[in-house]
C-alpha cells in the first residue's frame, strides 16, 4: 500500500486521508466507522428525547405540574354575592411514594388567609385520587382530551368540578370551576395557574 499521496492530482485523491486500499475495504472500514459512532448518536439522541419526555411529562401530567411553586389568580362569581378576587400560592412535592403533597395558602377578598392541603397520588392510566383539607370524601381527577377534571364535594352539599387545561409550554393551566348545590349551579370560577 502507498502511504499518503503527497503530490495530490485528481480530486478523488485530495480527499484520501488514509492509506491507498481496495473499494471493499474502504467500504468495511466505513461501515465500521459508522457502527462505532452510532452509540454515541444514539446517546445523545436518548438523551435528548428523555429531556423531552420529561419535559413534556411536566406539562401534561397534573401531579408534575403542581410539583415546585405555583400560583392561581381566579375572578370568583357566587350567586347573591358580588365577584371577588382569589389568589392562591402553592408549594407541592413528590415524595418517594409518588404522591403530592401541596400546599397552599388560600387570599380571598375579605377573608383571613388559610391553608389548604392536597395528598393526590395515581391511580390507574389517566387517573388520579387523593384527598384535600376542605373537601368531604375523595378528591377525583380524571384525564379526558387532554384536559383534567377535578370533582370533589364540600360541606353544605356543594358538589365542585374544576377543569385543567395546561397551555402550550407547560408552565400555565386554564382554570374553569363549577360549584353545583343539589344539582344547580351556584358559583362559578375562571382563573389562571402558572408555575413559578
Amino acid at each position: 500500500m502507498k502511504q499518503f499521496a503527497i503530490g495530490m492530482e485528481t480530486k478523488r485523491e485530495k480527499w484520501r486521508l488514509i492509506p491507498d486500499m481496495s473499494a471493499q475495504y474502504r467500504a468495511k472500514f466505513a461501515s465500521r466507522l459508522l457502527l462505532a459512532a452510532l452509540p454515541i448518536a444514539l446517546a445523545g439522541a436518548s438523551a435528548s428525547a428523555l429531556a423531552e419526555a420529561a419535559s413534556a411529562q411536566r406539562a401534561t401530567d397534573p401531579l408534575h405540574f403542581f410539583e415546585g411553586r405555583t400560583e392561581m389568580v381566579s375572578t370568583v362569581k357566587v350567586v347573591t354575592r358580588k365577584p371577588y378576587k382569589s389568589r392562591t400560592l402553592g408549594k407541592g412535592e413528590i415524595g418517594a411514594d409518588g404522591v403530592l403533597t401541596l400546599i397552599q395558602q388560600v387570599q380571598e377578598a375579605g377573608k383571613s388567609p388559610h391553608d389548604r392541603k392536597w395528598r393526590m397520588r395515581k391511580v390507574g392510566p389517566n387517573r388520579y385520587s387523593g384527598t384535600m383539607t376542605e373537601a368531604v370524601g375523595p378528591v377525583t381527577v380524571d384525564e379526558i382530551g387532554g384536559r383534567y377534571r377535578f370533582r370533589f364535594k364540600m360541606k353544605g352539599n356543594l358538589s365542585i368540578e374544576q377543569w385543567l387545561t395546561p397551555q402550550p409550554g407547560g408552565t400555565s393551566a386554564q382554570s374553569k370551576v363549577t360549584i353545583r348545590k343539589l344539582g344547580m349551579t351556584v358559583g362559578r370560577s375562571d382563573g389562571v395557574i402558572r408555575k413559578l
